[in-house]
């Protein structure tokens, strides 16, 4: 048997929960998660999407809307990054030999962002070789989504009555 979770856990969780706040919510961490610092917003959309099964849709767009506009930050910081080495070394163009496979693709390798780990960093590479803003944004988009579409619904499937912990 599990020991119960402290007061003050409970009360976050139910706080956070609440559709005026839990959308929010979701929409900052799935903001964080798409940069390049460590985090994870699925559990947040699961959380909310099973306390509030009437968001399901919300969440996801939420979630989506967050997720990209952290894409298209992480796109702004490869751009400025390259505008700054650029400078540095006077206007010589700085496209790394090992990024050339990407160019290749084009703004369509922003339908990658979903992936774990080298998804947030390829918005910031997108960037760095200036590629198009919104059609990476637009393909950002469309990978997410579909990103947080599957992945609730199989998790929903799984676990029907919630997470085991």
């Amino acid at each position: 048997m599990q020991p119960p979770l402290p007061d003050w856990i409970v009360t976050l969780t139910h706080w956070l929960a609440l559709p005026e706040v839990g959308l929010s919510t979701v929409f900052v961490v799935a903001f964080v998660s798409a940069t390049l610092l460590p985090m994870g917003s699925e559990p947040a959309v699961f959380a909310l999407i099973k306390l509030n099964p009437e968001l399901f849709w919300s969440t996801i767009l939420v979630a989506t809307a967050g997720n990209t506009a952290g894409g298209a930050l992480s796109w702004l910081m490869g751009l400025g990054a390259h505008k700054a080495v650029d400078k540095m070394r006077h206007g010589t163009p700085t496209n790394a030999r090992a990024l050339r496979w990407l160019e290749r693709f084009g703004p369509k390798a922003c339908l990658l962002s979903w992936l774990p780990v080298v998804g947030d960093p390829l918005c910031a590479v997108a960037g760095w070789l200036k590629f198009p803003f919104w059609p990476c944004l637009i393909y950002m988009a469309i990978g997410k989504f579909a990103r947080y579409l599957t992945m609730t619904a199989a998790l929903l499937w799984v676990f029907p009555g919630g997470l085991p912990f």
